[in-house]
């Protein structure tokens, strides 16, 4: 057993800060969380030791399932959570359920971590404890909105509810990667042509020049062609270098506090693409938000999970404020009222359904109702896209071209005077 130091918010959202003894990091979260604490952050106190690589529970040792990637893709958890709703609502038990879905799982890697699970539930666990041995495939969310269910005696309810869920956030998701599709291949078609040029094109154009303009000086933007030209020729592999770690310095960065802050704020305020961005954004928020609170989990604890899923850094810095004025006895709409990230639309249907006592209802009725727009913008944004690219692609490819053409009219003046 290890010792961990942990940091939690408890039911009222005050936070809390401890120790607890445990063989792992999971099993320590999901001690406290048999508590009624929801851990925000967990480390192994100083001088204590872990037994292995390997996670104990209940007198077991679990392997975690080896392999490289995601143990199961999204879509395919939305359906499995699907199924083991419908298996729950069919009136069989929760562990022979379980039973069933392991025997019918094709991926190894899955099915290795169902049979842990179910081991769990054997040993006397709880579902959520079992599901909380493994963050990497179910997060927070999942396991909150599974214990409020084991709680009040609903499960395949919940899990049904989380399987639509589920399904609608990655919906959204495919239609925003759809809408990133084309300028994503006119990006990549802009560069294989300009790529072209310069190794192909531009060096034979270099050649007429030394040979009819002898030694002349070249205008200004044919020095540039013709300077980066050389340069991609002479250092193929030194400019090939210079594009991956351009592109994983950008990925860093923008992993970095300074930089998840300017790519948010971009993001938000970029037109057209900030508006599609904001309506995301507001959808799985309130989407998240209600779908926690009709499974019963406290408000505070609900809005602190949301936070947690957001990733925009403008939203989650919203949501920390809006979760500290309701703690302080606010209501919800007046806290969300302040925030300039919340439509007035969506701080007026809240306020309604905190008068009518239905606010997981109305924050999934947003919910929808964004989704909706989510189409629409991104119709629109494909709308815009397109024409830009291409006068994107013209103004690049016109660039070289008017380049290469100056000189020549050089040679044309020489050649008739």
């Amino acid at each position: 057993m290890a010792k961990f130091k942990y940091t939690a918010i408890d039911a009222n959202g005050k936070q809390k800060t401890g120790t607890v003894d445990a063989s792992s990091k999971d099993e320590a979260s999901s001690k406290l969380s048999g508590s009624g604490l929801m851990p925000t952050k967990i480390i192994e106190a100083e001088g204590s030791t872990l037994a292995s690589a390997t996670k104990s529970k209940g007198g077991k040792k679990v392997k975690k399932p080896g392999g490289f990637g995601k143990v199961i893709k999204a879509e395919e958890l939305a359906t499995f959570t699907r199924q083991l709703a419908t298996l729950l609502d069919a009136g069989l038990p929760l562990l022979r359920a379980l039973e069933v879905m392991i025997r019918q799982e094709r991926n190894l890697r899955f099915q290795a971590v169902l049979e842990q699970i179910a081991d769990q539930v054997k040993s006397g666990n709880t579902f959520s404890d079992g599901l909380a041995q493994h963050p990497k495939i179910y997060d927070r969310l999942y396991v909150n909105m599974v214990r409020a269910g084991e709680a009040g005696g609903v499960l395949d309810v919940v899990l049904s509810r989380l399987a639509g869920f589920m399904e609608k956030a990655q919906k959204t998701k495919k239609k925003v990667k759809s809408a990133m599709v084309y300028p994503v291949v006119v990006v990549g078609v802009a560069v294989s042509i300009v790529a072209l040029l310069m190794v192909v094109v531009v060096p034979k154009f270099q050649t007429i020049f030394d040979d009819m303009l002898d030694g002349a000086a070249l205008p200004g933007p044919t020095q540039l062609v013709v300077g980066v030209s050389n340069f991609m020729r002479g250092n193929i592999i030194l400019t090939l270098i210079l594009l991956v770690v351009a592109f994983i310095g950008v990925k860093f960065f923008m992993k970095t506090p300074v930089g998840s802050k300017l790519f948010n704020w971009l993001s938000i305020n970029t037109p057209k693409v900030g508006d599609l961005v904001r309506k995301v954004n507001i959808a799985r928020i309130t989407r998240t938000f209600g779908t926690l609170l009709s499974s019963g989990v406290p408000i505070l604890q609900s809005i602190t999970i949301t936070k947690d899923i957001t990733g925009n850094k403008f939203y989650e810095d919203s949501l920390g404020r809006i979760h500290d004025s309701v703690r302080d006895g606010e209501s919800l709409a007046k806290p969300m009222g302040r925030e300039s990230v919340f439509p007035n639309m969506v701080t007026s249907m809240v306020d309604v359904g905190e008068e009518t006592g239905e606010l997981a209802e109305m924050l999934n009725r947003v919910a929808d109702n964004y989704d909706e727009d989510v189409d629409n913008a991104v119709s629109g944004i494909t709308s815009i896209i397109e024409p830009v690219m291409i006068v994107f692609l013209a103004v690049v490819v016109g660039f070289i071209v008017i380049a290469l053409f100056l000189p020549i009219v050089e040679i044309i003046k020489q050649l008739t005077g």
